[in-house]
């Protein structure tokens, strides 16, 4: 790969990495929000605005991030399994799209459920929810799922900027042939 192109991968996938990263945050703030209210209304917009900011941003950012990862990896002298710490930031990325995508669609899944109702059958819903114990578990799910998955990210960061453990047997062979 040509370093103007070099370059260009890089600063995509930075601009992606950190966009996921902080899309992530802002998810986890309105999980908390909504774990910490008992507002009809407020869970209503809550369980929305994490819908969207799930399926437009969350997740194409995760996957632009693995794509232009890839390319990176695939492209340069780096390789994707000539070192640990690559191969550790392709395994936890693609754990984390993973677990990702099924808190998503769980998280839809509710969202459908808030989305349609309004005034007393809102309110009826989230004490229907609150009571069965349905919607404790949800709010817990969420808030949880955001907090390992910023974790796990701000993991593949440190394991981006560090970059520990040195070669791959696979890479030091690489390495030693001419």
């Amino acid at each position: 790969m040509k370093p103007h192109f070099r370059k260009l991968g890089v600063t995509a996938h930075v601009t992606f990495s950190v966009g996921w990263l902080g899309a992530d945050a802002a998810f986890l703030a309105l999980a908390l929000v909504g774990l910490a209210s008992q507002d009809a209304q407020m869970m209503r917009a809550m369980y929305l605005a994490m819908d969207l900011t799930g399926w437009f941003v969350i997740v194409p950012f995760s996957f632009a991030a693995l794509l232009t990862g890839l390319v990176l990896a695939l492209g340069t002298p780096w390789g994707l399994f000539r070192h640990y710490w690559i191969l550790a930031k392709f395994v936890l990325t693609m754990g984390a799209i993973i677990i990702l995508l099924v808190h998503t669609n769980a998280m839809g899944e509710a969202a459908r459920r808030v989305s349609g109702a309004t005034g007393e059958t809102l309110l009826g819903l989230t004490a229907h929810l609150a009571a069965s114990g349905h919607l404790g578990d949800v709010q817990v799910q969420l808030a949880v799922a955001a907090g390992a998955g910023l974790l796990v990210l701000l993991a593949i960061t440190t394991l981006g900027v560090y970059k520990p453990w040195g070669r791959t047997p696979y890479g030091r062979r690489k390495v030693s042939q001419p």
